[in-house]
């Protein structure tokens, strides 16, 4: 049954009481898989017919051992979303360009990127203020957007080399793209451009304040689910790791990014 908001109430009830069958059922286990394009990324999370069992869906077909399976699947669950091309922005100064926490959406495409995964509109406007030096927009080769890691296959990787002096900034934003407008990028006052490092813990992940948000990967108005998001006006903020939809993985279980030097 259907709750609204991408919640749905699965109900299971034993009718065989009373028939030549009857039996209890034990407690159960379900799964529920992200479609990318068109195809289930994993069509058969629980068993494929012709191939052979595993240990804890034999216990559990033979002793209803629930917590077995759940913990199986549960270990097999998890967050999944691409990433939009990501912008780039060096910089000076002590103001980030790209946004401030606790400021409404300056109407300068940072909108875009958040809702849609589109960072030129943003890039187009950085490039025109007296502190920025260098701005990019960094597609995947292939793909567009950074796909993540799925069934053992890399995730999407994107490089840029970087002409920086010391007192240059360096800030990145790129789109959740199972969301309504949320988007990772570097906190505060982005990062030392000339430093080389592994910068993961300085990105982020931000509500753009937008459009009201959904379940992630299943909301229907999320524009990369051919829908359109639902307008509000708050102001940025970081969001939570419990959030009311899901619990997020540390950040950098998502996105990594590292500089290094010559």
């Amino acid at each position: 049954m259907y709750d609204g908001n991408s919640y749905f109430t699965l109900t299971i009830k034993n009718n065989s009481g009373g028939t030549a069958n009857e039996t209890p059922l034990s407690p159960g286990s379900w799964s529920v898989s992200y479609i990318a394009g068109d195809a289930l990324l994993n069509p058969t999370p629980i068993y494929a017919k012709g191939q052979p069992t595993f240990s804890r869906l034999t216990s559990f077909a033979e002793a209803g051992d629930n917590p077995g399976m759940t913990s199986y699947l549960a270990y097999n669950t998890g967050i999944f979303t691409p990433l939009s091309p990501v912008l780039v922005v060096i910089y000076t100064g002590n103001v980030n360009p790209v946004y401030v926490t606790g400021e409404n959406d300056r109407g300068e495409g940072l909108k875009d990127l958040a809702q849609k995964g589109n960072a030129d509109i943003l890039a187009a406007a950085l490039k025109n203020k007296p502190d920025v030096k260098a701005v990019y927009v960094l597609p995947a080769p292939t793909t567009k957007v950074l796909l993540p890691s799925v069934g053992g296959a890399p995730g999407g990787l994107v490089s840029q080399g970087l002409s920086v002096v010391p007192g240059d900034r360096l800030a990145i934003a790129t789109m959740y793209g199972f969301s309504n407008d949320w988007f990772f990028t570097t906190m505060d006052n982005g990062v030392d451009a000339t430093q080389a490092a592994d910068i993961s813990d300085m990105i982020a992940l931000y509500d753009n304040g937008t459009a009201i948000n959904q379940f992630r990967g299943a909301g229907i108005k999320q524009y990369n689910l051919a829908g359109t998001p639902l307008v509000e006006s708050q102001k940025i903020a970081a969001v939570p790791k419990l959030n009311g939809f899901t619990t997020l993985p540390p950040v950098k279980n998502i996105i990594r990014v590292i500089l290094t030097g010559k």
